[in-house]
């Protein structure tokens, strides 16, 4: 049996914490489908599409990883991949409260999928794509927080 992981987010843009989730899941699972969703209640730096090629150009070292995109309901795009684990991050208690809403709406229409949690490393734990943002919105360096396709991306996004 193929196990298939869904690790879902809006990866605007992904992190070096996003990219310890999905390394570490990817040791664990013969396939992890790393899926860009669009938050309604952000309004993104990047496109889907670029945000596809930044994650696609960060995790092309892990071969059993690949990179998607949906703009529904999450369990509908893990039933429709015949995904049996939705991979989710957890950089503090505070991120808790929130994954475990989604989790149980997620279990209430389809208790066949599962979600696995991971700590993100404690190097990432204050780590987050919006904090990636603003500092680099002020040229800051960020080289240690995200892939360097991301920080360049990122320099070229504030130039403008």
């Amino acid at each position: 049996m193929n196990r298939l992981a869904i690790c879902p987010g809006s990866f605007d843009p992904i992190t070096f914490g996003h990219l310890d989730i999905i390394e570490r899941g990817s040791k664990i699972f013969d396939q992890v489908i790393v899926a860009v969703f669009n938050n309604q209640s952000k309004s993104p730096l990047f496109s889907v599409e670029e945000r596809k090629e930044l994650i696609k150009e960060a995790t092309k070292h892990l071969p059993n990883v690949t990179v998607d995109a949906s703009d529904g309901l999450l369990i509908d795009y893990a039933y429709e991949k015949n995904a049996q684990v939705i991979l989710r991050g957890l950089r503090a208690v505070s991120d808790f409260e929130y994954e475990m809403q989604i989790t149980s709406m997620n279990r209430k229409l389809d208790s066949k999928i599962e979600t696995l949690f991971m700590m993100t490393n404690n190097q990432y734990s204050f780590l987050s794509s919006s904090i990636v943002k603003e500092v680099a919105k002020y040229k800051a360096d960020v080289t240690d927080l995200v892939p360097v396709v991301v920080a360049e991306a990122l320099k070229n996004k504030f130039k403008k």
